[in-house]
């Protein structure tokens, strides 16, 4: 049942040095463009599957359209998204990388930022993880477009996943200053950044630890930069018992910290398991 990992011990250990890790190549052309294809549909609110994504941040005629447009678990909307941000290729990658024993999905993003839009502040996902156990999570990046520092590509701070966690910063979209949270992270580590814009192919992906500083600038080139993430946790993670996410938490049982493979499915498991009705 389990492919060939894409991964080597170099990429593992690279990841592990830099908190993150860079691939040329991640999804064929076709499936660039068959995600392409979906952007429009999306955000203007045609739904495949009939069911509304978790969030939706950008809607026209009600955002600015200077802004990031991003929805969050468009794989419960469309087919084309889900197909990527849940396959076992990511599953097994993100596992691999992290020393899991598996992969679930926690949130999947898609991220449409037009020529002018403005920045994405730098933070740390698990800054956003306390309200499942263990709280951690790993990323899959996947570029739609060529990728350019110009063009507000996502940029890592290299070595930034071991500088400790810092509280969720004070805006996501659009800041005045994207770096401000991060520059005063990296004062109180007594380092200087290292700042590393992802600049890859179409279809080329990167993969970041949860601790890792990440954000974007705005997009200065002429053309789009579309992306679609997978935000995934490990195969045996629970709900924290105490604390909530206004959002996450209504898909907890009462009396049961499990996760439900309906929200939250495992996309690749080490003994070969996976969510029986993802291939489907």
């Amino acid at each position: 049942m389990n492919q060939a990992s894409p991964l080597t011990e170099e990429h593992k250990r690279r990841f592990e040095a830099d908190g993150f890790l860079i691939l040329e190549k991640f999804i064929d052309s076709e499936t660039v463009e068959r995600l392409r294809a979906r952007f429009e549909p999306l955000f203007k609110g045609e739904f495949e599957t009939g069911l509304y994504p978790d969030e939706w941040n950008w809607q026209e005629g009600r955002d600015r359209p200077d802004r990031t447009r991003q929805i969050c678990n468009a794989w419960k909307s469309d087919r084309a998204v889900a197909s990527v941000v849940l396959s076992a290729k990511v599953g097994r990658c993100v596992a691999e990388l992290s020393g899991w024993d598996g992969a679930r999905i926690c949130q999947d993003n898609v991220i449409w930022k037009p020529a002018g839009a403005k920045a994405l502040g730098y933070h740390q996902d698990d800054s956003y993880a306390k309200w499942f156990t263990p709280p951690h999570m790993a990323t899959c990046w996947i570029a739609l477009d060529d990728t350019s520092a110009a063009g507000g590509t996502i940029e890592y701070a290299r070595g930034s996943h071991k500088w400790g966690i810092s509280p969720p910063i004070e805006k996501f979209h659009a800041p005045e200053d994207y770096q401000k949270e991060f520059r005063a992270a990296a004062e109180r580590a007594g380092v200087t950044a290292d700042i590393v814009p992802i600049e890859v192919p179409a279809g080329g992906c990167a993969f970041h630890h949860g601790a890792t500083w990440h954000g974007s600038d705005m997009n200065r080139a002429s053309r789009p930069r579309r992306s679609v993430v997978a935000h995934c946790i490990a195969s045996d993670a629970q709900f924290h018992p105490t604390n909530v996410s206004y959002i996450y938490n209504r898909y907890k049982r009462h009396g049961d910290l499990s996760m439900d493979e309906s929200f939250f499915p495992i996309l690749w498991r080490r003994d070969g398991y996976r969510t029986a009705w993802l291939d489907r």
